[in-house]
């Protein structure tokens, strides 16, 4: 802080000998302490001297405060600005998700009136009424195309047996021969004791059934499930229509010993199923497996019905139904890749055990069995 005015002064005051100054000619003496332009009066408390003291903040300090605070609102504004456009970059993520959820649920509604008219048994479903020549010819064409390469696959089998052995099992495809086979309602189920009559059954989340998958209704949507990222890294049905088509034709095609189906709860289509005989499966050469072992895939559809034990309590009661539905069966078993934890953990939870780890052709998997004999302990 720059010296007052009065500091200054006294402390370029002349230098007076020692002892009383000599007075003048006024008689008045002046003061030791009194510099050059002093009028002589005492600077002690009490007097009646001007208190000279500034305490005014210098110019250059009070502009330094100014800058500071201005480039403080000015970084106060910039955070406001962030924060607006986060908030609404969040405001969009929000709207595009919540039109991605009216998109599939409105794919679903469209889905659920056919089911509704399913029968009791749940064996027929409602079919669209009159189909175009276009789609009846394209079927015709996909029937062909599915028995063209069943046919292939017999004659593949035949062959691999002449080089393998008699008892080598034959493929999935190997014996579909009838046509009528290949017409949906025509399916003779009876590897699997006719999932299609299995019937609804009552679980903890409400009234639940299988509806075996018919092609031309239920493609875009199992299609549509399968292009979710976390279904597609473990199933490998993603992209386009056909990968899911092909898959699903090649159970259609073959001989009842694996059904794709819809598992239809309250009404709702909400799940893709496969019934299937292990016993009959490749994956009986990576077992021990049993005669009439019975298993599942399952894949649930919508991501809201997810991670919330739905899965858990439709697994317990389809092997439960299956169980019930099919006396020679006396294990129900499930192959989850080993990566896909929320599967295995929903698997114990629904009282199936962990038996062992396989090796397949396509992945590492966690062999999980539901027994009958142990069905009401787990």
């Amino acid at each position: 802080m720059p010296p007052t005015d009065a500091s200054a002064d006294a402390g370029t005051a002349a230098v007076t000998e020692c002892g009383p100054a000599p007075a003048d000619q006024s008689g008045t003496r002046p003061s030791p302490d009194a510099g050059e332009g002093s009028t002589g009066t005492s600077d002690l408390p009490g007097t009646d001297a001007e208190d000279t003291l500034d305490l005014r903040l210098p110019d250059e300090f009070i502009a330094l405060l100014a800058k500071e605070r201005a480039d403080a609102e000015k970084q106060t504004d910039v955070y406001r600005q962030a924060d607006a456009d986060e908030q609404a970059d969040a405001g969009e993520q929000v709207d595009a998700g919540e039109q991605a959820d009216v998109d599939e649920q409105a794919n679903v509604e469209k889905h659920t009136d056919a089911y509704e008219q399913a029968d009791a048994g749940g064996r027929t479903c409602a079919h669209a009424a009159g189909r175009t020549d276009a789609q009846v010819h394209t079927h015709a064409g996909r029937r062909a195309d599915a028995l063209e390469r069943a046919e292939a696959g017999r004659h593949a089998d035949t062959e691999g047996k002449r080089s393998r052995g008699a008892d080598a099992p034959p493929s999935v495809s190997s014996t579909q021969t009838d046509h009528d086979l290949l017409d949906h309602d025509l399916l003779d189920h009876d590897l699997l004791d006719r999932v299609a009559d299995w019937g609804p059954t009552v679980t903890p989340v409400g009234l639940f059934q299988f509806v075996p998958v018919s092609v031309e209704r239920d493609l875009p949507l199992i299609s549509h499930w399968m292009n979710d990222p976390a279904v597609a890294a473990f199933w490998g049905l993603g992209g386009s229509q056909n990968a899911t088509e092909d898959h699903v034709w090649a159970q259609l095609a073959g001989d009842g010993r694996s059904i794709p189906c819809l598992g239809v709860l309250e009404g709702t289509p909400m799940s893709y199923w496969e019934i299937y005989r292990a016993d009959l499966d490749p994956l009986a050469r990576h077992y021990p497996a049993r005669p009439h072992d019975t298993g599942i895939h399952l894949l649930i559809g919508g991501v809201a019905d997810r991670g919330r034990g739905l899965g858990s309590a439709l697994l317990r009661a389809v092997a439960d139904l299956a169980l019930d539905k099919r006396p020679a069966c006396a294990r129900v078993i499930a192959e989850p890749d080993l990566r896909n934890t929320p599967s295995v953990a929903a698997f114990l939870s629904a009282g199936f055990r962990f038996s062992a780890e396989i090796e397949l052709p396509a992945k590492r998997a966690a062999l999980m069995v539901r027994d009958r004999s142990l069905r009401d302990l787990l």
